[in-house]
């Protein structure tokens, strides 16, 4: 019985931070829709901006982490068992993801930049027609890179976020594909580690949701 509630006690903890963490993500996924959604980026993909995705990672983080926080304090076999299929879903959704970004690696990256090339040219377009600054700018800005590839990619209309020195007429010497790619190949090994650290935890919550709700099913008290 003590182990039983270590465990049902560290469930409650852990699923509280993660609430806390959710919350976190969800407030600035609010935050990123509110002031800019960045979905001029990627025109094909403005239901997958960077906004949304943050929003909804937030309110996924959010509500599994709650049920398996309030299953554990109840101690409840609807919610704990809940929990351990969402927790199921998620892993299996993100193992999914991840064979096949590594199997069609090539032609996501043609596709991602064809995309965003055409959100650029865009851009371009309405930089003619009078607007000061867009997503692209504050990209640029955030990342130090020009462009896609770099500089010429804005043809003879290159922003004043491109400008490396506010002094000089010399552009940031890579584009925000390149550096943004190159900075995800240089830590491939992280993100993995990091995947698998991810997958991990998802099995210690199945594994502890349902030692928890066997504990309650043997025990006899049910539904509550």
């Amino acid at each position: 019985m003590s182990c039983l509630k270590c465990l049902k006690y560290t469930m409650c903890v852990v699923n509280f931070v993660f609430f806390v963490c959710g919350a976190t993500v969800f407030g600035f996924g609010i935050y990123l829709m509110t002031f800019s959604r960045f979905s001029s980026l990627l025109p094909s993909l403005q239901a997958m901006s960077i906004a949304n995705s943050v929003f909804l990672t937030g309110i996924v983080i959010t509500c599994v982490s709650f049920l398996g926080f309030l299953g554990a304090l109840k101690e409840n076999r609807c919610l704990l068992i809940s929990f351990f299929i969402l927790l199921l879903i998620l892993m299996l959704a993100e193992l999914t993801g991840a064979c096949l970004l590594l199997m069609y690696e090539t032609q996501i990256e043609e596709f991602i930049n064809k995309d965003l090339k055409n959100g650029l040219e865009k851009s371009n377009e309405s930089r003619r027609n009078g607007t000061v600054e867009d997503d692209w700018d504050k990209v640029q800005m955030a990342f130090h890179c020009c462009g896609i590839r770099n500089h010429t990619d804005w043809g003879t209309h290159v922003p004043n976020s491109c400008i490396e020195y506010r002094n000089e007429t010399h552009y940031w010497p890579q584009g925000c594909f390149t550096k943004l790619k190159g900075a995800f190949d240089e830590n491939l090994l992280n993100t993995g580690i990091s995947v698998i650290v991810v997958c991990i935890i998802e099995v210690l919550g199945m594994c502890f949701s349902m030692t928890l709700f066997c504990h309650i099913n043997q025990t006899g008290l049910g539904y509550k």
